[in-house]
């Protein structure tokens, strides 16, 4: 079975570390939900993954094979996708076109709209006239398109209503379903837990003793509190 690795892994910012000897399992088809308070690190840590940032300590690796010399380039090409922060879309294309960015082809295109049939009927929509959870949807699928091994998913639901970020659900659950591995930060906890096999609390740059089946955590919300605090 294909996984990502992070052993021991520290990422520095500036003066010192802001993520500290995480240690990481991701499988493939595996939903992965990273949670924890603002500052705790989660964005440099996915950051790191994806070559964004380099990490200062530890090693990230895929199925065996570390990544430590590869550039974010390499990195993508060895099924690292990853959905930063905002939704970074192109404005002014349409939707077909921001998808034949990583489809390639309109047989790409049709193959990704098979998972996100919402999309159809904005397909020739200029980006920009879309709704916010329209424009994720259309992140998500183009970041499907790229056949990615493993997916980074960093706060898709910022600046949405947690009943439009509920429309994404399913489709990260999809996505997984086809083996992809998903690493999702998120800060609606519940809804991140509610569809995650696994899950750990990041706080304080380090792994909270919160970690292990998401249901888990999801029905203690005294055990996630506590994590949250760092103690």
């Amino acid at each position: 079975m294909s996984e990502l690795q992070l052993s021991g892994t520290t990422v520095s910012r500036g003066a010192g570390p802001v993520v500290s000897g995480v240690d990481l399992v991701l499988r493939e088809g595996e939903i992965l939900a990273l949670v924890g308070p603002n500052g705790a690190g989660k964005t440099s840590l996915l950051e790191s993954v994806s070559g964004v940032i380099p990490h200062s300590e530890g090693d990230i690796s895929v199925d065996g094979r570390s990544m430590a010399k590869w550039g974010r380039v390499q990195r993508a090409r060895a099924g690292i996708a990853h959905i930063e922060q905002g939704r970074a879309i192109f404005p002014s294309l349409t939707v077909r076109e921001n998808l034949l960015l990583t489809a390639k082809n309109d047989a790409g295109v049709q193959e990704v709209l098979a998972s996100f049939p919402e999309l159809e009927k904005r397909i020739d929509a200029q980006s920009a006239l879309l709704s916010g959870g329209e424009q994720q949807m259309v992140v998500l699928a183009r970041a499907f398109a790229s056949k990615p091994r493993f997916l980074l998913i960093d706060e898709m639901s910022l600046g949405l209503a947690p009943v439009v970020f509920m429309r994404l659900l399913p489709l990260i659950q999809q996505i997984a379903a086809t083996g992809v591995g998903v690493l999702l930060v998120e800060q609606f906890t519940h809804l991140a837990l509610g569809i995650a096999d696994e899950a750990m609390v990041l706080a304080s740059g380090r792994v909270s003793h919160a970690q292990g089946p998401a249901k888990a955590l999801e029905q203690d919300p005294e055990l996630l509190r506590r994590a949250y605090l760092g103690s």
